[in-house]
């Protein structure tokens, strides 16, 4: 029995070896990809030690807003209308 009658193929022993070398591929890009994002991360942390610690005021976003019960914003409208 030949090796083409054993593997079932015409002549595709050699195929058996390539999904390593795209596995050899893959991980050599997820190692780039890897190294990539912890330069990233460090450059992140490097800004963040560089600004400081943020101020820890009231957010502008509800800066002056009062708690509690709010005048009604047509109650103006009316006291126009009625002088």
């Amino acid at each position: 029995m030949t090796n083409r009658a054993r593997c079932g193929q015409n002549g595709a022993v050699a195929a058996h070896t390539r999904p390593s070398v795209n596995k050899r591929l893959r991980e050599a890009q997820k190692k780039e990809k890897q190294a990539a994002k912890a330069e990233r991360r460090a450059q992140r942390a490097a800004e963040r030690e560089k600004r400081g610690p943020q101020s820890t005021g009231d957010d502008p976003d509800i800066a002056g807003i009062v708690p509690g019960p709010q005048a009604l914003p047509w109650a103006d409208e009316d006291s126009e209308n009625e002088a």
